[in-house]
């Protein structure tokens, strides 16, 4: 444990941080499952609506630092793909 004023706080400010990253992480990966699902039922119209969705979701998630820009182009990438080929 931390005896150090400065070493808890960064421990709290941490766990904030961390909560906060699982949150806007896991928002991203139930919008890549919507469009998987849409993907998987074969349903064009609804992938694509889902696809913006979460093309939204993983900018947002890049823009505030959860992930790398390279990392969420990359997702955004594979999603279109996945749509594209269904279309």
């Amino acid at each position: 444990m931390a005896n150090i004023k400065s070493a808890k706080k960064r421990i709290l400010v941490n766990r904030t941080k961390a909560a906060r990253n699982k949150s806007i992480k896991s928002s991203v990966k139930t919008a890549i499952k919507k469009v998987d699902a849409a993907i998987a039922a074969k349903d064009v119209e609804a992938a694509k609506a889902a696809l913006t969705a979460a093309t939204s979701a993983i900018d947002r998630a890049a823009t505030k630092g959860v992930y790398h820009k390279n990392t969420a182009s990359r997702k955004i990438s594979r999603l279109n793909l996945a749509v594209n080929k269904l279309a």
